[in-house]
């Protein structure tokens, strides 16, 4: 449960990549961009947020077939995917500990200097690299052979513009950007 706050007590609150403020407790679980008062639009995202956000539950279902995570996590998921892009963009990234605040909802939140289009379009393009350097390792000539045709006939705008179209969360209290 949240605790209730005396006016002038506020929290700090997370500083963004822009150094504007917000304060997590704000953020609700349907959130996916901050309309910020810099006057940019943040990406939002938070670890209970489904990795459909960017992918095809068969491609989501693909990568936990596929990668077995080396940390606390049953599967692969969001926190992974947020976690590559905090590798390459980490000035570009504000996250946020909730794991001890029970009123928020969420144990992660990532803001981005992103917004959440072109955030979708990184996390698509981080995954391809990492897919294509994986395939690179194959001892299958015709895989690698394949998998680079398919990669060159991959866009990434035209991906993102379709998936975010027709994507359907597993949530009910997901809504479209």
């Amino acid at each position: 449960m949240s605790q209730p706050r005396v006016p002038g007590d506020e929290p700090d609150g997370l500083e963004l990549p822009c150094g504007e403020t917000l304060d997590p407790g704000a953020v609700d679980l349907g959130m996916r961009e901050y309309r910020c008062p810099c006057g940019q639009r943040h990406a939002v995202v938070l670890d209970v947020h489904p990795p459909t956000r960017f992918f095809p539950s068969s491609f989501v279902d693909v990568l936990r077939e596929t990668i077995e995570p080396e940390d606390d996590f049953e599967a692969f998921g969001t926190p992974h995917l947020l976690g590559i892009v905090l590798e390459e963009f980490p000035d570009r990234v504000a996250v946020h500990d909730a794991e001890g605040d029970g009123g928020v909802g969420y144990a992660m939140l990532w803001v981005t200097d992103f917004d959440a289009r072109r955030l979708h379009e990184i996390v698509v393009e981080l995954v391809v690299e990492l897919m294509d350097h994986a395939v690179s390792h194959a001892d299958d000539d015709a895989t690698i052979a394949q998998f680079e045709t398919q990669l060159a006939q991959f866009d990434v705008e035209t991906f993102v513009e379709e998936y975010r179209g027709i994507r359907d969360f597993d949530s009910p209290g997901d809504r479209r950007v």
